[in-house]
């Protein structure tokens, strides 16, 4: 049964498909997939290929354990190639670079949540050489009161063009923000979901 409703006829029984990390959105690797490939990816949850060159099924990290955990499967409009959005156990290409493409599978951005979860740690366990955890101990006002100096530090440095000493206020505006948001008891996931919530009723 061809669950994803794939048209093998028009590609000899071979499509493409495209592995991309679920949460970075970089391009990691290309494959070909028939049928049974499908069958088993979706069975289990590892991303598995048939081998052009091999001419067999190879389920990806077989042999070097970095497997490519599976978070959905996307036929695109012509029913010929599969976008397979996964989770990587590892380096992706045989060279040990991150992706076949040799790119850095990475994003910055994602350092928030690591920064989230050491404000949490300096609020639950506070020592006295954490300046986070003095912040908290100082109360929300105190909190809420940094946030408005750095909004308007930012905001001074806006109308230079010093990209460092700006660069130093936005990264200060973050910080504070994100301990406001910790000191009243929010998750970030929440302002995501009313900025979602925005722009899904435009």
């Amino acid at each position: 049964m061809n669950k994803l409703n794939i048209d093998f006829e028009k590609v000899d029984g071979l499509v493409p498909a495209i592995i991309q990390d679920a949460d970075t959105n970089k391009v990691l690797m290309l494959g070909y997939m028939n049928q049974e490939a499908i069958d088993i990816t979706l069975e289990t949850k590892k991303v598995t290929f048939f081998s052009r060159t091999k001419n067999r099924l190879w389920t990806k990290g077989e042999t070097s354990g970095n497997f490519l955990t599976v978070v959905s499967l996307t036929v695109d409009c012509d029913n010929d190639t599969i976008l397979i959005k996964a989770k990587p156990v590892g380096p992706v290409c045989h060279t040990g670079d991150d992706t076949c493409f040799a790119e850095e599978n990475k994003s910055n951005t994602f350092f928030i949540d690591e920064l989230r979860a050491i404000i949490k740690d300096r609020k639950n366990n506070p020592t006295d050489h954490s300046y986070t955890a003095s912040l908290f101990a100082k109360g929300i006002n105190k909190v809420a009161q940094k946030v408005g100096e750095e909004a308007v530090e930012i905001v001074i440095e806006a109308k230079d063009d010093n990209k460092e000493l700006f660069m130093g206020e936005a990264a200060d505006l973050l910080y504070h923000y994100l301990v406001l948001l910790e000191a009243k008891g929010y998750e970030l996931d929440e302002v995501m979901e009313v900025l979602i919530d925005r722009h899904q009723k435009k």
